[in-house]
């Protein structure tokens, strides 16, 4: 397959598209960005890489974090962790509190921001240093020791994060946060604000790609988790677009505010895209339509 040329295909075609998104809001930090910036990286499982745009420039991964966290949490805790976060695709905005209401406190997914909270607080109660020790984490995954968190985002969710204050407090109004509130949105804004580019991202969901094994051969999950946490990530990856994104291109995936997607084809690769402007539903929009253009000229989706 000759990703170069299908990579420079989809570039020039992703450029001549008519862009309606706008930057997301929601953080006033992430707001200033640049919206014309445009990046994909492709890792194979062979260790070839192929990026196109500005995929060596780093932007905050925001909820793509989340599956880094999950497959944290789940090398710890094992099958214990679904005892408070279910796996099941919830068909609302990913900040929505009308579920948590009705199922009493146990967020439908990890995904969504409820379901994330939880996973924090799991790790809050499980690590000694969480922040340095998730950093290590996601440094280890990548193989970049020079990834790091911008505080000036961290800063900017925590001084507009209103409704992750709310969903949190509900949450723990049912029992299912277990340390103090504050420490643990603490986390959950670290984990968002995380810098990466395009290949850095890449390499880090190589482990997704590989049965649960890192690109420079560590262990991570079991063959087994990998595939459960790809699954979630095929029915629950992008909020309420995620059968969208299933119907259109076809692999298991995780979006952020700030632009990015990360996404893979098991045994074969991982590929991420960054471009700020977001559809409705709050996923990149360039992002999505390059990722269907580069299943549809390959043929290689996981159907």
């Amino acid at each position: 397959m000759n990703y170069t040329a299908i990579l420079q295909e989809i570039y020039q075609q992703i450029k001549r598209l008519p862009v309606t998104g706008t930057v997301t809001e929601t953080i006033p930090e992430l707001a200033t960005i640049d919206p014309n910036k445009f990046g994909m990286h492709l890792t194979t499982l062979n260790g070839d890489d192929f990026g196109i745009g500005n995929s060596d420039e780093k932007f905050s991964i925001q909820s793509i974090s989340k599956t880094l966290t999950v497959a944290m949490a789940f090398s710890l805790l094992g099958e214990r962790m679904w005892e408070r976060v279910g796996v099941e695709p919830s068909g609302n905005p990913f900040n929505s509190l009308v579920q948590l209401e009705y199922e009493k406190g146990m967020p439908r997914n990890p995904f969504i921001n409820a379901g994330a909270i939880v996973v924090a607080d799991m790790l809050v109660s499980q690590l000694k240093d969480p922040k340095k020790e998730f950093l290590d984490f996601v440094r280890m995954l990548s193989g970049s020791p020079q990834i790091d968190f911008n505080r000036s985002v961290a800063e900017s969710e925590k001084q507009t994060g209103f409704r992750n204050v709310a969903l949190a407090n509900f949450i723990k109004s049912f029992g299912n946060i277990e340390n103090d509130v504050d420490t643990v949105l603490d986390f959950y804004f670290f984990q968002c604000s995380i810098e990466m580019s395009c290949k850095e991202l890449a390499h880090a969901f190589f482990f997704f790609a590989n049965g649960g094994i890192t690109k420079s051969g560590r262990q991570v999950l079991t063959q087994s988790q990998a595939k459960r946490l790809n699954a979630l990530m095929q029915m629950c990856g992008f909020y309420d677009e995620s059968g969208e994104f299933t119907y259109k291109v076809g692999l298991p995936g995780k979006s952020g505010i700030g632009g990015g997607i990360a996404a893979l084809y098991p045994k074969n690769f991982t590929v991420t895209t960054w471009s700020p402007r977001l559809n409705e539903k709050g996923n990149s929009e360039l992002g999505m339509n390059a990722l269907e253009l580069l299943t549809t000229k390959t043929g290689m989706s996981i159907f």
